[in-house]
């Protein structure tokens, strides 16, 4: 599948109506999302065939993109109800199969089948300190082959010294920068939207 395929298709789903501040859900743009998991697959073979986990997978994007590029079977967790709904909805939509399991992250006791590659555009930990962090650590333990991650490019040393001294990743590398567009979702937000200069970082758990 083409790039802008993938970008077009992924770009119709449904997004959140009515977002959680406490939870940071901002959506994976369609730009983003589709380059994020063509990265993994076509650059690295980390998807098609594999099992993915999508990690806070709020409406469902990353999971979907990994779906329509050929993963064998693809698990959305998040701990927001509300989201799952319209992620499910979204894979009908696009007639692809997903599990999805309502758990928080932080707290996965991963009994299931073993993951191959984990994708996530975890909270920023703007809210709840840490936040971010708490995911990649779960997703280091969880993935065998590799993670793929966003994080703020402000935070890039810190994220790296945590995944190789703290998290076991045997190496951690950003990809590409990007710009995430962060829309007027919150009342709090002053302007239309906003640029936030974001990594996509990819990680190898060590074995």
């Amino acid at each position: 599948m083409k790039l802008k395929q993938l970008e077009g298709l992924v770009g119709g789903l449904q997004q959140f109506s009515n977002p959680k501040i406490e939870l940071e859900q901002y959506p994976t743009g369609p730009h983003i999302a589709s380059r994020m998991l063509y990265t993994a697959e076509n650059s690295f073979g980390d998807v098609s065939n594999k099992i993915v986990a999508d990690f806070g997978c709020g409406c469902g994007t990353l999971g979907a993109a990994a779906a329509l590029l050929g993963a064998e079977h693809v698990i959305g967790i998040d701990v927001d109800s509300q989201a799952l709904e319209l992620a499910y909805q979204n894979a009908e939509d696009l007639e692809v199969d997903i599990e999805y399991i309502q758990c928080d992250v932080k707290n996965l006791r991963w009994r299931g089948q073993s993951v191959d590659t984990v994708v996530m555009n975890p909270p920023f930990g703007t809210r709840k300190k840490g936040a971010d962090m708490d995911f990649l650590s779960m997703s280091l333990k969880i993935a065998s082959q590799a993670v793929y991650s966003l994080h703020k490019t402000s935070t890039r040393e810190h994220v790296r010294r945590a995944a190789l001294r703290d998290f076991n990743a045997s190496s951690a590398e950003v990809l590409c920068e990007l710009r995430f567009d962060v829309p007027q979702l919150y009342k709090f937000h002053k302007k239309k939207e906003v640029d936030v200069a974001v990594d996509l970082w990819r990680f190898v758990p060590k074995h």
